[in-house]
């Protein structure tokens, strides 16, 4: 904290590279500094003037005969790095570089931002930038600007992280015109030192930041991040974290690599971080601007049963709409609060949910509906719909709502639409901290998130599984896989990996020839399955080399037969083992286990449902490795259809705990065995309800040691 005070809570700013010239981002930083009434000590320091801004300057940060917390950094990289040796000996406990030429443009600028790095690290410095906006803080007790945004935004109980400077100036101007404060704002640029967990942490601690907001453009993946992340947004004094992640698309994730001189992730890696760790993804910085506002006020609903009142049935209709689809449901009334709603409200409104107090509704008419509904213990939360007409009291609806929302734990999110006529009641809802919005489709989503944060801290911890594995029988059999260049294992070589961590595979052989195919069918008993057993074909399907239900011995032999010939066709140059003859094991519901493994972020596990239709839907779920039960079942879950594997239609509900195992023991082996590289098990037929769960096809790539690293 104390590292981090000195940079966001500085009693004393040396500003290196201050210019006397207008327009130069070392002019405007300073400036931005004075004119935001900074209440520390500020010293300029340019050894080729005398004075800026009227403040005597300082040819070097060493010649200033005061302790200094804050350094900012306005200078190219090499003097750059001259300038973070003088901030060194001078004992400087945080620094901020601003300009840019620094890893972003690679090369000699590259090198520069390592050796700076470096230097910070062995003196215990933390270092934001370089090529960023800088950082501000708003309190009344600080009033630092130490960026080149002329704005100073309104103080607030909100902290904000940005990898793009551009993207700062413009929340900036938003948040003024919208009213919207901060607590904590900083521009993190290439996170040469300080990085989002640094900061997050940070957030987390300091008592005056209640929500975060990032946007993200590549995340730096820790060990343990995941884990600390979960604790920051669910732990003590849950803090909630609402990230706007910008390269979506191929072309976005180019344009982020180049923007910032690192690479993006993939959407399934970072999908699967937030959706591990409770962060709350929005898609527009719209929509991140309604979900703090939301957030800022403190309050989530206890469960999901909203009330809605309106003195518009269109709007009444709007909300009710998105409010289903953001998660939320109608409450019902209780008996007691419909006889209220009765007693004060006329004849001609509406008094089921949504409740509709008619166009000419008076404050009290609204004070009487809020009252009533939110005293039910059927309602979790409301929202409160104002249209302006010839009639309505903006103001005084306002302070009806502000009056019981402070005898209330429950939330209560308003629209008031339109601008002019509602101002004065928005003001008086943002003055006292009720969320405001214009549109019942904002307000309704952003209902819709605070139960998904609800969701989130009151989910079910379920005890782990007691499993135990071969670990060591499995990595020998990685080894010499590996060691004999075997680098692709189909389901023949793989079955032995995977009964070592728990999963079941039928009985199987491979036939050299028709007649030992028969003979290994009648062994092993019918009906079996047959796949053609070659490494250079992992497809099977595709090639026409599968045959399945064979019944007796003469299909064995003109199945194998095809196999072979439709094999030779598809790959002439395919060195073909022989013809994979497997009992065919019990129906089931397919589904989908998949690894794939990412060179920064590690293991990406893959759930969904299986078969030939995986890649054209893609309807999966995705976690980083490693994961427990409750990550396991999430991603069960998460996936659309899932009500297939509860018993849906009358069919028999599927073995959903051997599924969870399943994924569970998927997670160690690939934590155990880092040589995968990919990995299918393509379809795992789940049986019923204590039946298991049945491998039916797989395969198993390695990486090599160089691929490794």
């Amino acid at each position: 904290m104390e590292k981090f005070d000195a940079i966001f809570k500085p009693r004393a700013v040396a500003v290196i590279g201050a210019s006397s010239t207008k327009g130069k981002v070392g002019h405007d930083i300073f400036a931005n500094l004075l004119r935001g009434e900074f209440k520390g000590t500020l010293y300029p320091v340019n050894p080729g003037a005398r004075s800026i801004l009227c403040v005597p300057c300082f040819k070097s940060v060493l010649d200033i005969d005061d302790d200094i917390d804050l350094g900012m950094i306005i200078l190219p990289p090499k003097a750059a790095l001259a300038a973070v040796k003088d901030c060194v000996q001078k004992n400087i406990k945080g620094l901020v570089i601003v300009s840019a030429g620094f890893k972003e443009v690679g090369g000699e600028g590259a090198e520069i931002e390592e050796e700076i790095a470096r230097i910070c690290r062995k003196a215990d410095i933390r270092l934001v930038g370089p090529n960023c906006l800088g950082v501000i803080n708003p309190h009344g007790d600080v009033r630092l600007n130490a960026s080149f945004s002329t704005h100073m935004p309104e103080f607030g109980n909100i902290s904000f992280i940005s990898q793009s400077g551009a993207l700062c100036t413009s929340v900036l101007d938003f948040a003024q015109s919208r009213g919207f404060g901060f607590s904590k704002f900083v521009s993190i640029g290439n996170k040469a030192d300080v990085d989002e967990l640094d900061l997050l942490r940070y957030y987390h601690k300091d008592p005056e930041t209640h929500v975060i907001m990032i946007y993200m453009e590549a995340l730096r993946m820790r060990p343990g991040l995941i884990d600390e992340v979960k604790h920051i947004v669910s732990g003590h004094r849950p803090t909630p974290i609402l990230v706007i992640k910008s390269g979506k698309t191929a072309a976005g994730a180019s344009a982020a690599s180049s923007h910032t001189g690192s690479i993006a992730g993939t959407e399934a890696v970072y999908n699967a971080i937030f959706d591990a760790s409770g962060i709350i993804r929005v898609d527009t910085v719209d929509s991140l601007f309604d979900y703090a506002i939301a957030f800022g006020a403190g309050r989530i609903p206890e469960g999901n049963r909203v009330a809605i009142i309106t003195n518009a049935g269109g709007p009444g209709i709007i909300a009710t709409d998105m409010s289903e689809i953001s998660g939320l449901k109608l409450a019902r009334f209780s008996k007691n609060t419909d006889e209220i709603l009765h007693q004060y409200l006329p004849p001609t409104a509406n008094f089921n949910n949504p409740v509709d107090v008619i166009g000419d509704a008076s404050s009290d008419r609204y004070r009487y509906a809020l009252e009533a509904v939110i005293k039910d213990e059927g309602v979790d939360c409301v929202l409160m719909i104002l249209t302006p007409q010839s009639m309505t009291d903006a103001i005084g609806t306002a302070k009806a709502i502000v009056s019981i929302y402070q005898e209330t734990t429950k939330p209560i999110i308003c629209c008031f639409m339109g601008v002019v006529d509602v101002s004065a009641g928005v003001k008086h809802l943002h003055e006292n901290h009720v969320p405001v919005y214009s549109f019942p489709e904002n307000a309704a989503k952003a209902m819709g998130k605070l139960y998904e944060a609800t969701k989130w801290l009151t989910r079910k911890i379920l005890p782990q599984y007691d499993l135990r594995f071969e670990r060591e029988k499995a990595a020998r059999i990685v080894a010499q896989s590996m060691e004999s260049g075997k680098m692709v294992l189909g389901e023949y070589d793989g079955a032995e990996l995977l009964k070592c961590y728990g999963f079941e595979l039928p009985p199987m052989e491979i036939a050299a020839s028709a007649d030992d195919a028969a003979a290994i069918a009648d062994k092993i008993g019918y009906p079996v399955v047959m796949k053609i057993a070659s490494s250079d074909i992992l497809h099977k399907s595709d090639a026409g080399g599968v045959a399945l239900g064979l019944k007796n011995p003469e299909a064995v032999v003109k199945a194998y037969d095809e196999i072979v010939k439709n094999a030779a066709a598809y790959k002439p140059d395919a060195r073909i083992e022989g013809v994979l003859v497997q009992k065919m094991a019990p129906a089931g519901q397919e589904v989908i286990l998949g690894v794939s493994k990412d060179a920064e972020f590690g293991h990406l596990l893959m759930f969904g449902m299986g078969g030939i239709y995986v890649e054209l839907f893609k309807n999966v779920t995705f976690r980083l490795a490693p994961i427990g039960r409750n990550n396991a079942r999430r991603m069960i879950t998460g996936i659309q259809g899932f009500e297939v594997l509860t018993g849906f239609r009358g069919k028999p509900e599927a073995d959903i705990e051997t599924l969870e195992k399943m994924l569970v023991s998927l997670s160690n082996m690939v934590m155990d065995n880092p040589q995968i590289k990919e990995l299918d098990i393509n379809p795992l037929l789940v049986h019923e309800k204590g039946k298991g769960a049945t491998v039916a096809d797989i395969i198993i790539t390695f990486e090599s040691g160089d691929d490794m690293g």
